[in-house]
């Protein structure tokens, strides 16, 4: 056979792995609203960057009639390319080719890349759409999962990995997503759970609908296993894009630096703060009144809101923000958004990313629920995070800062790098309300008009210890700062820092309180 016949057999051989599971599949995945394994991937990727590899690898199982059957690229599609220019490892789930399903050789695919991904030092995006594994290879897909899982857990803090949920992942298909980075997920689109519907119904009794019980919605606000909510398959890879344009492709590297901007001047720091220090405002207008171009890139939006995190940029560097949110629950830590803290916080030191903490919160929220559901537990996480972490760590006190919530937030007791404090902070062990009533209970009893005295000893706490000053007096305050003072010195502390050494002592890993 010539040459030019060769060629001719090799195109015609890609031109029928081309079209996955056939055209009746690729047009009922349409009606879905749904993309094809590849062109979600050359969505994402640079215009005619995508290298693909493993074309012709074919699933080994031969049980079940599975011998009959052929089943192009064995359901998944694996390569690298760029995303701006950057190199990154990418596979998609072919529902198309029976369902997804995960075999042995499937498995093999998606960890051929996961190896590249490691090796190579760069970023991994897994798009998930999938029935699970594929029950006619029995333990074999059982054994694909787990070498997906070991690999991911080897990844963690080595590379970025961003799982992209666009279809059924159910069982064990929603471990791997779990053990990344980052989940993405579609509205209508995205559906994660361990059981199905139906099994619910047979064990528990209970009637419920596959969105209503692993949906997107559900995932990005009350699981809070997404981190990213998008209408569209297309708004997804957007946001996947800008994503990584805020972390670095490895952890021996920083994040891109950009051109430094200026914050928008419609965010003027000086007047989000309202008069009364009872009235809740939004924290996000702080971070984009310092960010440049005020611009904020959010995580979670939809979970735990009364903390928020994300990343932004200062003088053109990466920050990772963390903040207490007075609009919800008047930012106290919970379970949750002590989980969801914790977690960015310890991405951000795998990755050299510096960490920026506003804090204004009364403290742990109270009450027989969240100590029932470990907030002893879940808060710790916090602590260990921000102690653990050993990238450049600012903290800045806007207002309330009370009891453990005052540690917890990247004190100095936890070894943050510079503390900073506006006027209008409080620091104390408690408001000054409830500890008036502790501490003057007697006289203000006693009194002849109790609220009158009440009041007076309100005031009376607040100017002696409610305030920034008494805690800059025995330095763990270093500076009490204007807030239009607030950008140049966080672009200073992070200039400063950026040799920062910090000596660990030796040990294995530590234990954190999971």
């Amino acid at each position: 056979m010539s040459l030019k016949r060769n060629i001719l057999d090799l195109r015609k051989r890609k031109e029928i792995v081309l079209q996955g599971g056939g055209e009746d599949a690729i047009k009922k995945q349409a009606a879905m609203g749904k993309l094809t394994a590849r062109e979600r991937i050359e969505s994402i990727l640079d215009k005619g960057s995508f290298h693909e590899y493993d074309m012709f690898v074919e699933h080994q199982s031969k049980d079940f009639d599975m011998d009959k059957k052929v089943l192009h690229g064995d359901g998944v599609v694996i390569g690298t390319g760029t995303v701006y220019g950057e190199p990154v490892a990418i596979y998609a789930q072919d529902f198309t080719v029976a369902g997804g399903s995960l075999g042995l050789m499937h498995a093999r695919k998606i960890t051929k890349i996961m190896d590249h991904a490691i090796k190579m030092r760069m970023p991994i995006i897994g798009i998930n759409d999938s029935g699970g594994a594929r029950i006619q290879e029995g333990v074999d897909a059982l054994a694909g999962y787990g070498d997906i899982f070991f690999r991911n857990t080897q990844a963690s803090g080595v590379i970025p990995q961003l799982s992209v949920i666009l279809g059924p992942c159910a069982g064990g298909a929603v471990y791997s997503p779990a053990l990344t980075d980052f989940i993405f997920v579609v509205d209508n689109i995205s559906k994660m759970f361990i059981t199905g519907p139906e099994v619910v119904k047979t064990v528990l009794g209970e009637e419920v609908t596959t969105e209503e019980l692993g949906g997107a919605r559900v995932h990005a606000c009350i699981s809070g296993n997404a981190h990213f909510f998008a209408s569209t398959e297309q708004e997804c890879f957007e946001q996947i894009k800008k994503l990584l344009t805020f972390i670095p492709w490895n952890n021996q590297r920083k994040a891109k630096a950009f051109p430094a901007k200026g914050p928008k001047a419609e965010y003027n720091i000086e007047k989000i703060l309202p008069a009364d220090p009872t009235q809740p405002y939004d924290v996000r207008d702080i971070i984009k009144a310092v960010a440049d171009d005020s611009d904020f890139f959010e995580i979670q939006e939809n979970f735990a809101q009364n903390i928020v995190i994300g990343f932004g940029r200062i003088d053109g560097e990466t920050v990772g923000f963390v903040a207490n949110q007075p609009l919800v629950l008047a930012g106290v830590l919970d379970c949750d958004s002590a989980d969801k803290a914790a977690r960015f916080i310890r991405f951000c030191d795998a990755f050299n990313i510096p960490l920026v903490t506003f804090e204004d919160m009364p403290g742990y929220l109270p009450g027989v629920e969240q100590e029932h559901m470990g907030v002893i537990r879940h808060g710790a996480k916090v602590l260990y995070a921000y102690s653990e972490a050993t990238v450049p760590k600012v903290t800045v006190i806007l207002r309330k800062a009370y009891g453990g919530g005052y540690i917890a937030m990247n004190s100095r007791h936890l070894k943050a790098d510079f503390m900073f404090a506006w006027p209008t902070a409080e620091i104390a062990v408690m408001g000054p309300e409830g500890a008036a009533n502790i501490i003057f209970r007697k006289e203000i009893k006693e009194a002849a008009n109790p609220e009158e005295m009440r009041k007076q000893k309100v005031a009376e706490y607040r100017e002696k210890f409610a305030n920034p000053y008494v805690a800059a007096s025995k330095g763990y305050i270093d500076s009490v700062i204007e807030p239009s003072e607030t950008r140049m010195l966080l672009k200073h502390s992070i200039e400063v820092s950026g040799n920062k050494t910090v000596m660990t002592p030796a040990k294995k890993h530590g234990i954190p309180p999971f």
